[in-house]
């Protein structure tokens, strides 16, 4: 951690790159406030700040570009209205959309589109009101490619992120794993899932729910290197020996 006098000269040097930053994930989101995206990507960037360790080797401004990139997609997320159901048909509506007018050649209506999917044109009207308000984080183009082509100083972070991710995921409990695989990786149905483990659809959610902050927990401690308040709910034994799995397996590999 850079002492006093190097964390503030750090802080305000890159806070131009918050401003970017921001700027540039507001423009696929414009019905959310600019000011509350740059405020999360400006605590990301003192964070960046103390936690940043030059012995790795990593610049510190692709380091603070991942936390702040991340932070600010973490506000979007939280402030976005969509549940998982409205983006699956507003998905469908806009891929049917494109599909009909290359076919036709023209712009179709939204009768056209309900009435080749069989779905009710209020429903249809609500999806295609709504695209230009739900924000896709994960699917952009440009953020696909972004994940995929890192530039070549980011490359390390963005290696061991995934080292460290892989290692939290193999250290959760049994089904909480199963659960996250189930969801997150091979996507399938809450529904069959909680059928096959023999659990309730409100049993998954919270045992998916509680696997998420363990994972973040890992990632805060053996990724960022930071001491945050832990946002596992479970017992302080049981989070320790969560993080005492996850240390092994990722100081084990180093031998």
């Amino acid at each position: 951690m850079p002492d006093l006098v190097e964390r503030n000269q750090l802080i305000e040097a890159n806070l131009p790159l918050v401003g970017y930053i921001a700027r540039k994930e507001h423009a696929a989101a414009n019905h959310l406030p600019l000011e509350d995206l740059a405020g999360a990507g400006a605590l990301a960037l003192v964070k960046a700040a103390d936690t940043f360790d030059p012995s790795r080797g990593v610049p510190f401004g692709a380091y603070a570009r991942q936390l702040i990139t991340f932070a600010i997609k973490e506000e979007m997320r939280s402030m976005d209205w969509a549940t998982r159901g409205v983006r699956q048909r507003i998905k469908k509506v806009t891929e049917m959309r494109e599909q009909l007018s290359a076919s036709l050649g023209r712009t179709v209506t939204a009768e056209e589109i309900s009435d080749t999917l069989g779905m009710a044109l209020d429903e249809v009207q609500d999806a295609l009101q709504s695209t230009s308000k739900v924000i896709d984080l994960e699917g952009s183009a440009a953020y696909q490619v972004h994940a995929v082509v890192a530039l070549p100083e980011e490359s390390a972070v963005m290696s061991d992120r995934r080292d460290v991710l892989q290692r939290a995921l193999d250290a959760l409990p049994e089904r909480m794993r199963v659960i996250v695989q189930g969801v997150y990786i091979e996507e399938r149905p809450v529904k069959d899932i909680a059928e096959e483990l023999g659990v309730t659809h409100g049993a998954i959610s919270q045992q998916r729910g509680e696997a998420i902050r363990l994972l973040r927990d890992a990632m805060e401690k053996f990724h960022l290197d930071s001491d945050a308040e832990p946002t596992s709910t479970l017992s302080p034994a049981t989070r320790r020996d969560y993080l005492a799995r996850v240390a092994k397996s990722r100081y084990a590999s180093a031998d």
